[in-house]
């Protein structure tokens, strides 16, 4: 029997109609889709919802994970797969005076299932993220006053979203079975993947032609289709932020935001801190009811019961403070729970100098305990439906093996752990990763270890370092 605990997630960080980054559907038809599911496969007879998992711990006598929630129930199982993706714990910076604040208040990721009503309001953001840029065009039109808090800006991608008429569906529709096949043999699960030349190599008229195409289609082929040592070398990286850059300005009417939003030097390599896609977000900086405030230069000093106060003394008033300032991403779902393993310690102390885990789907002293979507897996790399499939297609084949076989236990083994972060290492240590302070190292959450938290290897190597793993008798676990 498959029980499920799910707690409901908040709505969509923008009212109603708005569309994430990394989709093409609103919340209200996303939800008719999975109601639609949910009446056609009978799911929610195996689902516990509004309920939140607080911590589990092992009980090595029954080889059973007893798992705790916030309303004290215990539901006890013989295998747990947390799938909680890498962004469920939202994060809060210890803004001082954030609780005196009179006005609406919510992180992105604690959005209100009915929304928040930015008609007539003062508006601040604070955050330029993948929500952050959500929530900044849709409060634009809305708002009265909009006050962006940028520290770093973001180098968004056009999304290029489009109504989409029958005959482009049924187009699409006969291309789905390559498409779907393509998925798994590309780096990031989508249907395109990195053009096999380098950009150091061509000319700038045949460079500049291979960017115009991209940029032209849209979404994150900028990003995820581009010259193949973008991210490798400098020189290379250098000119695809020009081109992105210069395409930026160009939509932007005040010389001195463009040099904001879109410096003329780099401030760290493209695409190592993740692109956003938008559709009108640099437009929306040319309207009279929208300001940027550059927090890097003029730092906020502290929430006031009618707004915020930044270094210069000046104190802005709002009615809506929006915090759009990310999570403790990729591992943080995990640390957030009180798991406690066969040694007695908590995963967030096992893990507390930087994260091992074998495969990216298990740890030592946590048997039984296969997560989804987690660290050093290719996670945050990974077109996120492509790689929930695959994992739990990987995790299933685990249990199989287990189950066909007699046992009753498995775990990975320390040796194994450290056999795949140090590799992990090894691979993004060449890249262009390093040189940026963003969550996928692990850089913004103050304290943690600089690590990278995903497999940067890409989707087709990940998968046969599993099959290499499942074709030694799953070697990297001890199975009992």
């Amino acid at each position: 029997m498959i029980s499920t605990i799910a707690r409901l997630p908040g709505a969509s960080p923008v009212r109603g109609h708005a569309t994430p980054h990394n989709s093409l559907t609103s919340p209200s038809t996303r939800l008719a889709k999975a109601q639609y599911m949910d009446r056609t496969l009978d799911l929610s007879k195996d689902i516990r919802f509004d309920t939140r998992v607080t911590g589990a711990d092992f009980d090595t006598q029954r080889n059973q994970w007893v798992v705790r929630t916030a309303d004290g129930s215990t539901t006890r199982c013989s295998y747990l797969v947390p799938c909680l993706g890498f962004a469920s714990k939202p994060y809060i910076p210890p803004l001082p005076g954030l609780d005196s604040f009179r006005g609406i208040c919510h992180h992105t990721a604690l959005w209100p299932q009915d929304g928040v009503d930015f008609t007539g309001k003062r508006v601040a953001v604070i955050g330029t993220g993948a929500s952050g840029v959500q929530v900044i065009q849709e409060a634009a039109g809305e708002s009265v006053d909009l006050t962006v808090f940028q520290r770093t800006p973001n180098l968004a991608l056009p999304m290029r979203q489009r109504q989409l008429t029958p005959d482009d569906q049924a187009e699409i529709k006969r291309e789905f079975p390559d498409r779907f096949d393509a998925r798994g043999n590309t780096f990031a699960g989508f249907d395109y993947d990195f053009i096999p030349q380098n950009a150091v190599d061509l000319s700038e008229q045949e460079r500049n032609a291979g960017y115009e195409e991209l940029w032209r289609k849209g979404g994150f082929r900028f990003w995820l289709a581009i010259y193949q040592d973008t991210l490798f070398v400098q020189e290379s990286n250098d000119y695809a932020y020009t081109f992105w850059r210069d395409k930026v300005r160009a939509r932007i009417s005040d010389p001195e935001l463009a040099e904001k939003l879109a410096p003329t030097r780099q401030l760290h390599p493209f695409g190592v801190k993740r692109p956003s896609l938008e559709q009108n977000y640099y437009e929306v900086y040319n309207q009279d009811n929208v300001h940027l405030v550059d927090i890097s230069e003029n730092p906020i000093g502290t929430i006031t019961e009618k707004g915020i106060t930044t270094r210069d003394g000046v104190e802005h008033e709002f009615d809506i403070i929006v915090l759009a300032t990310g999570f403790d991403s990729v591992s943080g779902g995990l640390t957030q729970l009180d798991l406690r393993g066969t040694d007695g310690s908590l995963l967030r102390d096992q893990w507390s100098n930087g994260v091992d885990a074998h495969l990216g789907i298990a740890t030592a002293n946590f048997p039984n305990l296969l997560f989804l979507y987690g660290p050093q897996s290719p996670s945050g790399f990974c077109n996120g439906p492509t790689c929930a499939e695959i994992q739990g297609e990987m995790i299933v084949e685990t249990l199989d093996h287990l189950l066909s076989g007699g046992g009753k236990r498995i775990e990975s083994t320390p040796e194994a752990d450290k056999q795949w972060s140090e590799p992990v290492a090894g691979l993004v240590e060449p890249t262009l990763f390093p040189k940026a302070k963003s969550w996928y190292m692990g850089a913004n959450i103050p304290g943690r270890p600089i690590q990278s938290l995903n497999y940067p290897g890409g989707l087709p190597q990940y998968r046969q370092k599993f099959a290499e793993s499942k074709e030694n008798d799953f070697a990297g676990f001890t199975i009992s």
